[in-house]
């Protein structure tokens, strides 16, 4: 029998079955790895498994179809819904992975009654109403993965262009995942020295534009949604809950009244431990990012009333 805690993460396509991967390399935790495709959950986790052997981790990853498996989870992740594919709108996801993160939700909640739900599934600030909706869980444990995403993004870009370690570099973006993200350059810096010192003004628009359009820079290239950032993330995440580390990291949180938001779901930093979201973090805005900050909420609030849930 496993002493070792569970964590359960939905979905075994890309997205999801890096995050088990990530997490196994940890390797402080049971990891299930559920899907509605028979074998698909089964083959990736056996893969995974296997690689133990060649990495050093103990093979702790199970696949499965049946959510009997995820039962007494600490964490579960939802990657489930479909991806994007080229010029399809986040919104025109909405009905669908609706339908798919209501499902899940209500299936893993049943086993796992006192876990704490982290969305992953686009068009993600939407996904996070609809799970804290379908769960009737207080709003410090539902939340979702997408500024680590995106400041990871914004992170590597400064890097380059600043010719520093990724390590040194220290960026936040805020507000939805989209096109209406907003990268809060006043609290950027490389090593401790602000970007406007190290970078121009056009430069840092620049790389603020390609963050924000990182998902479907990708999406174009590929054909389909980014997966080992995105996991990555997402286990980082699972990381801060489990491990107690209490990280300040950005997710998208329920507000109410913080940054003068009320009743959404938005991308802000949060302490993240094992009661899920700690504290959100409010930082002082100049008045440009305030202002990018509410039509951000905006364009959320927007994808948010075509919701049924």
């Amino acid at each position: 029998m496993s002493q070792r805690r569970k964590v359960t993460v939905v979905g075994a396509g890309n997205v999801g079955a890096t995050c088990a991967q990530v997490l196994a390399t940890r390797d402080y935790a049971d990891v299930v790895l559920i899907d509605i495709k028979e074998g698909l959950p089964q083959g990736k986790a056996l893969d995974i498994d296997q690689m133990g052997a060649v990495l050093g981790f103990e093979p702790n990853v199970t696949g499965s179809n049946d959510y009997a498996e995820t039962a007494g989870s600490s964490v579960v992740v939802i990657t489930a819904g479909l991806p994007r594919s080229p010029g399809m709108s986040r919104d025109d996801l909405v009905a669908t992975n609706e339908k798919i993160v209501k499902d899940v939700t209500e299936k893993v909640t049943a086993q796992s009654p006192d876990a704490i739900l982290i969305v992953v599934s686009n068009p993600l600030d939407a996904m996070c109403h609809v799970a804290k909706n379908v769960s009737k869980w207080p709003k410090e444990r539902v939340f979702g993965m997408a500024g680590i995403l995106d400041t990871a993004r914004f992170s590597t870009f400064i890097a380059w262009a600043t010719g520093s370690s990724v390590k040194d570099v220290q960026a936040t973006v805020l507000g939805g995942h989209g096109d209406q993200m907003v990268p809060i350059v006043s609290a950027t810096t490389v090593g401790g020295v602000p970007l406007r010192k190290l970078v121009s003004e056009d430069e840092i628009q620049k790389m603020v534009e390609r963050t924000a359009k990182g998902g479907g820079e990708l999406v174009n290239l590929m054909g389909t949604s980014a997966w080992y950032a995105p996991g990555a993330a997402a286990a980082q995440m699972v990381d801060s809950i489990m491990l107690d580390e209490k990280r300040v990291l950005p997710c998208t949180a329920y507000l109410e009244g913080e940054y003068g938001i009320d009743g959404l779901y938005m991308g802000v930093p949060v302490k993240l431990g094992p009661a899920g979201i700690e504290a959100i973090i409010e930082l002082d805005l100049t008045d440009d990012e305030q202002q990018a900050l509410q039509a951000s909420s905006a364009a959320v609030r927007e994808v948010v009333s075509v919701l049924k849930t």
